[in-house]
């Protein structure tokens, strides 16, 4: 936190540490290799069952995994990158490129879906033969690896973007590896091939919708857009409620990546001697938000005058 008076400069700065230690981030980032190792090898053998099949759902879901493989890669890049040590040039650090690569990973998925679903019309015009037992089997298979997948990084997904974007990835894979087999048992027991596009229609519509919130989400982060789960008007109503502060204005709430929300602003008082009293009260008072790392500058009303507008 740092305080400004036009008389002396204090800094006191309060820990602006990612709430994610290294320590944690590296054990996230070794579930992500496993994810990726598991995803890459399972991959190979669904492209072989969906050509054999000649399933759609199979294929579909064998392109995503294809797309999760380089989306997995970018996001254990991207986490390790993000621990490289803050430089002069980059005051920050790298924290916000995995914000950027949940992005990508979001865009791409909305990809996938459109082409999927632009594939299973062409499917439902012009239906094929499908070869369900194939189909079922490595849908099975699928089945299993998604759900391990999911399963590794599920506890992660909700307070990183970037985790975010690999599970839903994994996610989605895991819906289709469902919809193939609901699509297998359709067609092994009615011989009724649409169920397949159909199938594949639904899940590419849930991962449109994972994905679009993935990619607004990663926008405000990169906006500094104020978080979705505080309220602007409940900060600026706690700050100019603390006695002694006054003239609170250019309060400015952001996120800089996952887990790192940062505060700045500005207050005037009228005595000096209550400016340890009133940092500390604002530190406290941020932090009942789970705002960590604040920088408030606070000046003299004596020598204060509020800019024109």
């Amino acid at each position: 936190m740092i305080a400004h008076s036009h008389h002396r400069h204090h800094h006191e700065h309060d820990g602006a540490e990612h709430k994610h230690g290294p320590g944690d981030r590296r054990a996230v980032s070794r579930r992500l290799l496993w994810v990726l190792g598991i995803t890459a090898t399972f991959m190979i053998a669904e492209v072989v069952g969906g050509v054999l099949s000649n399933s759609l759902a199979l294929l579909a879901d064998a392109g995503h995994m294809f797309a999760d493989v380089a989306a997995l890669a970018l996001s254990v890049f991207a986490m390790r990158l993000s621990q490289r040590p803050a430089t002069h040039r980059r005051t920050y650090g790298y924290a916000r490129f995995e914000i950027l690569a949940a992005l990508i990973n979001g865009a791409t998925l909305l990809v996938i879906a459109g082409l999927i679903i632009v594939e299973a019309w062409g499917r439902l015009r012009e239906p094929v033969a499908i070869d369900g037992v194939v189909m079922l089997s490595v849908a099975g298979l699928g089945l299993g690896v998604n759900l391990m997948g999911a399963a590794l990084l599920h506890s992660h997904a909700h307070d990183n973007l970037n985790v975010r974007g690999a599970y839903l990835h994994v996610l989605g894979d895991l819906l289709g590896s469902v919809g193939a087999i609901a699509a297998g048992v359709v067609v092994l027991t009615t011989g009724w091939t649409a169920a397949d596009p159909i199938i594949s229609v639904v899940i590419a519509l849930l991962i449109l919708f994972s994905a679009w919130n993935l990619v607004r989400e990663a926008a405000d982060v990169l906006l500094e857009s104020v978080p979705s789960h505080l309220d602007v008007e409940s900060i600026l109503a706690s700050l100019r409620s603390i006695e002694g502060l006054d003239e609170v204005h250019d309060v400015h709430v952001w996120t800089l990546t996952s887990g790192f929300v940062a505060l700045s602003g500005h207050g005037v008082i009228d005595d000096v001697t209550q400016h340890t009293r009133i940092l500390g009260e604002i530190r406290e008072r941020m932090g009942r938000f789970s705002i960590e790392h604040v920088t408030f500058q606070i000046e003299m009303r004596t020598l204060y005058q509020l800019p024109t507008r």
